[in-house]
Parts: structure tokens; C-alpha cells; sequence
């Protein structure tokens, strides 16, 4: 019997083969993909991203693609709201969500929740700034200790944007940030299935890191990064162009990196960023790991949520 309420997440750092199982994973059971990436829902961002082929995308439906502009943001929370929405809808609909994707904070904020806290207040926020200059740092993480002893342990003396927020959310709301972080809300309530996949011998990763990027740089990628760079309202600050591999594009087309350069440093920190996803995910509970390039994965993921209470129904 099919499961009714049943998720499956497949997790796994970048160019770790998530998307082939996922794909895989389609053809014997009637899903939809929810991506969880924070660059692929760009419009217009597609080669340095990775974007799911219009072919891929016609074989099984896809949702949060594309559905911001560049100039625009997205939050975590946002992230949540909309995965969960998506979830019911699918399941109403009779089929799988299968999440799939390597932003770990999202993933975070789906299954373990957020936390209600006020947003920043102009006029508190200037008072603080004000009594900043004029007292020092030390003084604010002294008063820090006083109202919220947990945060002032945390957060370091010499960290003035979070000793101000933290400040900032005892004085409108009265409470510490402590206790408030501690009050989470709209967690996924449904069974999940979770399975990570990575190689098993780091260097594996980084060939296949290196590679993407080369066949990446293959295709239109630079042309791709120059229509965004002639936009007058985007800038390297946002969290479009902080993206791996069009930050350092944009660099090189700013004049500030040569084309060598640009490629040594975009691979590089594809390599940080894989490394700070399986920082995540070594610590992540009730994961399945998955070796890429094993032949059986699809098989063992099959197995493992077969050997569960929830058994999903397979296609015809």
C-alpha cells in the first residue's frame, strides 16, 4: 500500500549525484520534486547552477524553480512555507514529495522549524548603534550577559552585529534571544524518508567538483553572468551573485580576477561549500548514506523504505 503522509529527502553535497537519483527514483515511484537549493530558484541562472534540463523538468514536474528574480531574496522561512504548502498539495494529489537538494539550512527550517522572532526595529536598532559608539562593544556584551547570559556565552565579545541583534530582540520583545530561539514553529510533521549521497573518499568529490565546473565554463556560463552584470540593479552583494561560480565570474568580468583565477577560486569554493554540507549532514539524524556512483542505489533506497512501516506502491 502506499503511504499517505510519507516524504522522501535526498540529501548530498554538490556534484554528488543527487539529481540522477532522484530521476531514478521517478520511474518506479509517481513523485514530484520539490528542489532545495537556494540558486536554482533564480530565473535566469541556469548553466552555473546546474538547472534540471527542460527535458528532465517535462519527464517529472518540478516546483520552486525559478521562481524568483535575481534582484529579489529568499529566506529559510519562505523556503518553509512554500515546501510545506507544496507537500499537501502533492499529496492531496495522490503522489510523492521527494525532496531533493544540498541548502542544508532549508532543509533545517522544513524538518526542525523557526523560531518566532520580532523583526529589527529601526528606532532600536539606531539606539543601540548610537550606544555603541558612544559606550564601546564591551559594554553592550556586558549588558548582553546580564538579560540573556546563554547568548552573551555564544556570541563573541568582538561580534558587534549579533550582540546587537541579540539586544535588539530582548528589547522589543522582553524575552531573551535564548528562550525564543527555544519556541520553534511550522516543522514537517509527516514521515520521511532520508538518504544522503556522497563519495566516499573525498578527493572522488573534489574530481567530480572540478569537472563540473570545466564543463560548466564549457558552456555559455560567461555569457550567461554577462547579461547579469549589464543589469543595472544587481550587485555582487546579493545572495544571487554570492553564488558559487557567478561570484567569481562576476569578479573576472569586473576586471578584478583573470580567467585562470576566476576558475581556481570558483572550484575552491565549490569544494568549502561541499565541505560545509557534509559538516552538516555527519551530524544530521536518522540519514541513509548512499555511496555515489553505486550502481545499486536506487535498489538500497527502495529497500530501506520497503523494510519501513510506510511502503510506498510502485508504478506500472
Amino acid at each position: 500500500m502506499r503511504s499517505k503522509d510519507a516524504v522522501i529527502a535526498i540529501y548530498g553535497p554538490t556534484a554528488s549525484g543527487k539529481t540522477a537519483l532522484s530521476l531514478a527514483l521517478c520511474e518506479q515511484l509517481d513523485c514530484e520534486i520539490i528542489s532545495v537549493d537556494s540558486a536554482l530558484i533564480y530565473r535566469g541562472m541556469d548553466i552555473g547552477t546546474a538547472k534540471p534540463s527542460a527535458e528532465e523538468q517535462n519527464l517529472v514536474p518540478h516546483h520552486l524553480l525559478d521562481i524568483r528574480d535575481p534582484a529579489e531574496t529568499y529566506s529559510a522561512a519562505d523556503f518553509q512555507k512554500d515546501a510545506l504548502a507544496l507537500i499537501d498539495d502533492i499529496q492531496q494529489r495522490g503522489k510523492v514529495p521527494l525532496l531533493v537538494g544540498g541548502t542544508m539550512l532549508y532543509f533545517k527550517a522544513l524538518l526542525e522549524g523557526l523560531s518566532h522572532l520580532p523583526e529589527s526595529d529601526t528606532s532600536v536598532r539606531e539606539k543601540l548603534t548610537a550606544e555603541l559608539h558612544e559606550k564601546g562593544l564591551t559594554e553592550l556584551h556586558n549588558r548582553l550577559q546580564k538579560v540573556d547570559p546563554t547568548s552573551a556565552k555564544r556570541i563573541h565579545p568582538n561580534d558587534p552585529q549579533r550582540i546587537l541583534r541579540a539586544l535588539e530582540v530582548y528589547e522589543i520583545s522582553g524575552k531573551p534571544l535564548t528562550e525564543l530561539t527555544k519556541e520553534r514553529h511550522g516543522q514537517l510533521t509527516k514521515p520521511i524518508y532520508q538518504f544522503a549521497v556522497a563519495p566516499v573518499e573525498r578527493d572522488v568529490l573534489h574530481q567530480r567538483i572540478e569537472q563540473r565546473f570545466d564543463q560548466m565554463l564549457a558552456q555559455p556560463f560567461k555569457e550567461e553572468v554577462e547579461t547579469l552584470f549589464a543589469r543595472s540593479d544587481l550587485h555582487p552583494d546579493l545572495p544571487s551573485i554570492r553564488s558559487v561560480g557567478y561570484r567569481q565570474m562576476w569578479q573576472h568580468l569586473a576586471g578584478e580576477l583573470s580567467y585562470d583565477e576566476m576558475r581556481e577560486r570558483g572550484i575552491i569554493a565549490t569544494r568549502q561549500l561541499a565541505k560545509r554540507q557534509m559538516t552538516w549532514l555527519r551530524g544530521w539524524p536518522g540519514v541513509h548514506w548512499l555511496e555515489t556512483g553505486d550502481l545499486n542505489m536506487q535498489a538500497k533506497v527502495m529497500t530501506a523504505m520497503q523494510q519501513s512501516a510506510e511502503i510506498f506502491s510502485i508504478k506500472d
